[in-house]
C-alpha cells in the first residue's frame, strides 16, 4: 500500500465519485478505477460500493479513510520538519486541548516564542482528553493539554501551577443565580448541560450523589461556547469549568462555582523519548522555564 494509492482513494471518497477524483487528480478514470480495484485486491477487503449516482465506503472503507487522513497528516507534517534547515528556527508546533482559561500559559509561551523566532507556526487542536492522547500516540500532535483526572504514566508531562474550577453556567434571571454556590440538591431536578471535558465519571457522580441516569441531562457538549448558546436560550444549566464564557459587563449569563468545590489540575504531555523539532524544543524549553 503506497501513499499515492491512500491519497487515490481519499479523493474518490471525498468525491465519491471515480470520474470527479479522476478529475481531480488530473488521471483517466480508468486508470483510478484499476488502482481502486488493485487496493482493495491487496488489503483483501471491499472498501468502496459502486451505486447508481455515487460512491459509499464500507465499514472498512471508513476505517481506511480514518488511518489514510491520519498517515497523510503525519507524512506532510514529517515532510515540513525535514525540509526546514537545521539552523533555520522556523517550523511547526502542533498543540491538543480543551477548554480552560490555564491555556492562557500557552498562549504566554507561544508568544515569547514567536517574539524571538517569528517564523515558526503554532497550531491548536481542540477535543477531550481521550481523543487528544490518541492524536499524540499517534504523533499528530507534539503536546497534549490533559484535564485531570486522567492516565499520564506513559507519558512526560509538567503540571501547570493553575487549575481550573468546576461551576455552573447559568442565565442571570434564573433561579439558582441569587446563590453563591450551587450544591448537587439545587440540580437534581433541573435541566442540565453536561461538558465532555475530562473529569472522570464517578467523579461527578460522587458530587452529584446520583448516576447520570437519575438526573435530568438534556445535553452534553465538548466546546462551552457552544453550550453557553443552549443556556442563553434558557435549555438548562450546563456544569463545566469556570473563566472560559465572559459573564461580565452587558452579558445574560452568571457562572456559580459548585460546592463542595470541585477542581481540576492541567497537565500539558508529551510522548517519551520523543524526539522534537528545534522549535518544539524551544517551545518547550520556553514553558518550563515560566512554570518552574
Amino acid at each position: 500500500m503506497e501513499l499515492r494509492e491512500l491519497k487515490y482513494f481519499l479523493a474518490v471518497a471525498r468525491e465519491q465519485s471515480i470520474s470527479k477524483a479522476a478529475e481531480a487528480l488530473f488521471i483517466t478514470q480508468p486508470n483510478l478505477s484499476r488502482q481502486m480495484q488493485n487496493l482493495e485486491k491487496e488489503l483483501g477487503q471491499q472498501l468502496i460500493i459502486r451505486g447508481a449516482k455515487k460512491i459509499t465506503l464500507t465499514e472498512a472503507g471508513q476505517l481506511l479513510r480514518k488511518r489514510a487522513e491520519e498517515i497523510i497528516e503525519l507524512y506532510n507534517q514529517t515532510e515540513a520538519e525535514l525540509s526546514t534547515p537545521i539552523t533555520d528556527i522556523s517550523g511547526d508546533i502542533y498543540i491538543g486541548g480543551g477548554e480552560s482559561y490555564v491555556m492562557g500559559l500557552i498562549a504566554k509561551a507561544a508568544r515569547d516564542v514567536r517574539r524571538d523566532y517569528p517564523n515558526v507556526k503554532f497550531h491548536l487542536f481542540s477535543g477531550d482528553s481521550r481523543t487528544i492522547s490518541e492524536r499524540l500516540d499517534k504523533g499528530l500532535i507534539d503536546f497534549g493539554i490533559f484535564i485531570q483526572p486522567f492516565d499520564l504514566s506513559k507519558y512526560e508531562h509538567l503540571r501547570f501551577p493553575l487549575y481550573d474550577t468546576w461551576g455552573v453556567l447559568m442565565r442571570k434571571d434564573s433561579p439558582l443565580a441569587a446563590k453563591e454556590h450551587i450544591t448537587p440538591e439545587d440540580l437534581w431536578d433541573k435541566p442540565i448541560i453536561r461538558s465532555r471535558q475530562s473529569i472522570g465519571k464517578n467523579i461527578m457522580s460522587e458530587w452529584f450523589r446520583k448516576n447520570d441516569d437519575e438526573l435530568n441531562i438534556v445535553a452534553t457538549g465538548n466546546l462551552l461556547y457552544n453550550m453557553s448558546l443552549l443556556v442563553e436560550e434558557g435549555v438548562g444549566y450546563a456544569v463545566t469549568l469556570d473563566k472560559i464564557i465572559n459573564t461580565t459587563g452587558d452579558s445574560d449569563l452568571c457562572f456559580r462555582p459548585l460546592y463542595p468545590e470541585l477542581i481540576s489540575n492541567l497537565d500539558i504531555a508529551w510522548k517519551k523519548y520523543q524526539v522534537f523539532p528545534k522549535c518544539a524544543q524551544i517551545f518547550l524549553k520556553r514553558l518550563q522555564d515560566d512554570l518552574l
